[in-house]
């Protein structure tokens, strides 16, 4: 097995994994902090559409997304009167799927983060003449930063494993949606278990050296805290 065939589908799943985290970072920050704080009839409902993601089947969410992304639907129309790319089978596309089915590993650790926070600091903050938003990034985002690098990782990781959503959105185009998940599937398919299993491996060395460097950065910031 060359180089190139395990390069290139590490980097796009990294790629992928690195624009999902990020993205999914900014979404979920005001939201989590409105479900955090919000006492809102329509909040049962936001939480209940944000934690679908977890019990519904990943060839579902792909599915709709299918309908969703095609050039005759409602977000691929849009994306073509705007000037944009095709999203279905395209790295665009991967994002936005990536994004919906890793949505609840992002949002809620960043929820129970922003629901652990005090009201008096709130408060405090409040009396200093510190605006909302001033007291969200100032005190809020400071407080919550465990919560945030939790959310980070778990979306990171999770779009790391991701197989049934980009392959009914993707394909397996070789540097633009072909997945590390996407090529061991296609090699055991193939029989070709000694290329799947140093994917496989490649994979599982990557999961626990990042799940590795989070515990001990964890646990240093436990440390500075006695």
């Amino acid at each position: 097995m060359t180089v190139s065939e395990i390069w290139i589908p590490l980097a796009l799943t990294l790629k992928l994994a690195a624009v999902t985290t990020i993205l999914l970072l900014l979404i979920c920050a005001p939201l989590s902090w409105w479900l955090a704080r919000s006492s809102s009839r329509l909040r049962p409902i936001v939480e209940a559409v944000v934690a679908l993601p977890i019990v519904l089947p990943p060839s579902v969410i792909g599915f709709y997304l299918l309908i969703c992304l095609a050039p005759q639907g409602p977000l691929g129309q849009l994306s073509a009167a705007l000037g944009g790319p095709a999203l279905v089978f395209s790295f665009p596309g991967l994002v936005i799927g990536s994004i919906i089915y890793s949505l609840p590993f992002v949002a809620q650790p960043l929820q129970n983060a922003f629901s652990s926070i005090r009201q008096d600091q709130l408060d405090a903050a409040a009396t200093l003449g510190a605006a909302p938003l001033d007291r969200f990034f100032s005190v809020a985002i400071p407080l919550a930063k465990r919560g945030i690098l939790t959310a980070a990782v778990l979306g990171f990781a999770h779009t790391l494993g991701e197989f049934g959503v980009v392959l009914m959105i993707g394909g397996s185009i070789p540097g633009e949606t072909r997945t590390m998940s996407i090529a061991i599937y296609e090699n055991v398919e193939m029989l070709e278990y000694g290329k799947a299993h140093i994917l496989a491996a490649t994979m599982l060395v990557s999961s626990f050296l990042l799940l590795f460097l989070v515990y001990t950065i964890n646990r240093a910031n436990n440390a500075s805290k006695r």
